[in-house]
C-alpha cells in the first residue's frame, strides 16, 4: 500500500465512521510494514487534509463543473488529498501529485471521474504554480471558517470572547502541524539535566520549557513512546496546560487527592510528584481500558501512592464523601482547545455535543461531595467554550452555597484574581484549556 493509498483509506473510515484518522492510518501502517518514509509522508498528508478540509473542498469547487454534493466521496477524498499537496507541499512536484491523483482515480472510480479528477487537478496545480488561486470571500465568520476549516458556528461562539484578529490567531496555530510536544520531567526518579542528556545521545531535539519547571518541549521524535527516556520512566507526556491546574491546585505531601476522571492519569501523575509521593491519591475512571494503561503508567513512573478504581464519576463512593483535601474534576468536554493536536475534533457536530453541559454540572456537583471542609475543587476542561467553562460553573456556585472561587497565581499566566482563568494557545502557549479553583467554607 502506498502512502497515499493509506491516507485515503484513513479518509474514508473518518468521512464513513468518524473514526479517529491517526488510528486508521496505523491501522494500514502496521498490516501493509510500510516503510518508514511512505508511513512519514500518508502521516503528512492525512493531517493536513483534516486540518484544511474546507479550503481544499473550496478550491476544488472553484474549478470543478460538478458542485460537491454530486462528486462521489471516495472520488472528492481523492481530490482533496492531492490539492492539499499541490497547495501546500512544496517537495513534491505538482505533476507528482496530479498524476498519483488519477492513478488513485483510475483504480477505485469509473471512467468519466478519471477526466475529471485530472481536469479539476490540473486547473489547481496551474494557478498554485502562478500562485493565483482564489481568494477566500464572505464575511468574516465565513471567510475565517472556510480559511482555517473551522465550523462556522464556533467561531460565533469565539466572537463572545475574543475580537476577529485574536481569533485568527487562536485557528492559524490550530492549523499548525509542528508544534513541539511537550513532556513532565519525573522528579522522583530523575532531573532535568539527566533528561536532556539522555535524549542527546539518542539523538533527540529537546530543549528546557520557557517558564515552566521540570518540563521540556520535544521536535521531531516519531514515537516518544519508544524513546529511553520515556520507557524508563524518566518522562510523561503533559501539557502546560493540565500541569498548570495541577499547580493551581496546589496538593502537598500527605493529602487525600481525588481525580474523578483521571485517565490517562496527567493530573494524578503530576500530584504525586508535587506530594513527594506522600499521602494518597484515588483514580476514578469509568474506562476499564484506559485505567490499565494508567497503571501501567504508574509502574513505569515508580509511583506508589495512587490507587486506580473502576467508577462513574456521577455516583458518589461513600468512603470518600467529605475526606478528600483536593478534588480534581477534569470533565468530559468537546476538546475544542485541543484542535491543533487532534485537528479531527474540529468536525463534531454542534447538536452532538450540545448535552455537555448538562453532564459537567453534574459531574461537578458529584465529586463536589468528596471535598471536606476547607479543601480545594478544581474544575478544568480542554475547551474554550464559555458554555463548557464559566456557565458551568456559575450554575454549580448558584446550587452549591459552600464554595467560593479562589485566587492562584501560575508561571506562564500571572495572577488569576477570580478563581478562573482560560489558557489560549495564541496567548499562554498552552493548550487550549479552562482551570477553575473553588475552596469548600470551613
Amino acid at each position: 500500500m502506498t502512502a497515499r493509498e493509506a491516507t485515503l483509506a484513513a479518509l474514508a473510515a473518518f468521512r464513513r465512521n468518524q473514526a479517529w484518522p491517526e488510528l486508521a492510518l496505523g491501522g494500514s501502517v502496521e498490516k501493509y510494514d510500510m516503510p518508514a518514509r511512505e508511513a512519514a509522508l500518508a502521516a503528512r498528508i492525512l493531517g493536513g487534509v483534516i486540518e484544511n478540509m474546507m479550503l481544499c473542498d473550496f478550491y476544488i469547487d472553484h474549478y470543478s463543473s460538478i458542485s460537491l454534493k454530486k462528486i462521489e466521496p471516495r472520488v472528492l477524498d481523492i481530490m482533496r488529498l492531492s490539492v492539499y499537496q499541490l497547495v501546500f507541499m512544496d517537495k513534491i512536484p505538482p505533476s507528482a501529485a496530479v498524476n498519483e491523483g488519477v492513478k488513485l482515480a483510475t483504480k477505485i472510480a469509473n471512467p468519466r471521474a478519471i477526466g475529471f479528477v485530472n481536469a479539476v487537478l490540473r486547473k489547481v496545480a496551474q494557478a498554485a504554480q502562478s500562485d493565483n488561486l482564489p481568494e477566500v470571500t464572505g464575511n468574516v465568520i465565513q471567510r475565517l471558517s472556510v480559511k482555517y476549516s473551522h465550523p462556522e458556528w464556533l467561531i460565533r461562539e469565539l466572537q463572545s470572547v475574543l475580537d476577529d484578529d485574536a481569533i485568527e490567531a487562536f485557528l492559524t496555530l490550530n492549523n499548525k502541524p509542528d508544534s513541539p510536544a511537550l513532556a513532565q520531567i519525573n522528579t522522583l526518579l530523575t532531573n532535568m539535566d539527566s533528561v536532556l542528556a539522555i535524549l542527546d545521545e539518542d539523538g533527540i531535539d529537546a530543549t528546557r520549557h520557557e517558564w515552566l519547571d521540570n518540563c521540556i518541549e520535544i521536535r521531531g521524535a516519531r514515537n516518544i513512546v519508544r524513546l529511553n527516556a520515556f520507557i524508563r520512566g524518566f518522562i510523561y507526556i503533559q501539557d502546560a496546560a493540565s500541569r498548570l491546574a495541577v499547580m493551581a491546585a496546589a496538593p502537598e505531601p500527605g493529602y487525600l487527592v481525588i481525580d474523578g476522571c483521571a485517565a490517562p492519569g496527567g493530573k494524578s501523575f503530576s500530584s504525586a510528584l508535587a506530594m513527594q509521593d506522600q499521602g494518597k491519591i484515588v483514580s476514578f475512571d469509568i474506562n476499564p481500558a484506559k485505567l490499565g494503561r494508567m497503571q501501567e503508567s504508574i509502574k513505569r513512573l515508580g509511583i506508589t501512592i495512587i490507587d486506580t478504581m473502576e467508577k462513574d464519576a456521577l455516583t458518589p463512593a461513600g468512603e470518600f464523601i467529605g475526606r478528600a483535601d483536593v478534588v480534581f474534576a477534569d470533565v468530559p468536554c468537546s476538546g475544542f482547545g485541543v484542535i491543533r493536536k487532534k485537528p479531527e475534533i474540529r468536525y463534531k457536530h454542534e447538536s452532538d455535543i450540545a448535552g455537555l453541559p448538562d453532564l459537567q454540572k453534574q459531574i461537578l456537583s458529584a465529586l463536589s461531595t468528596y471535598v471536606k471542609p476547607g479543601g480545594i475543587l478544581l474544575y478544568s476542561t480542554c475547551t474554550v467554550r464559555s458554555c463548557e467553562n464559566g456557565g458551568v460553573i456559575e450554575y454549580f456556585l448558584r446550587e452549591n452555597g459552600q464554595f467560593d472561587p479562589e485566587s492562584f497565581s501560575l508561571p506562564g499566566a500571572g495572577h488569576v484574581q477570580n478563581g478562573m482563568i482560560t489558557l489560549w494557545p495564541h496567548i499562554h502557549g498552552t493548550d487550549g484549556f479552562f482551570i477553575c479553583k473553588l475552596r469548600r467554607k470551613s
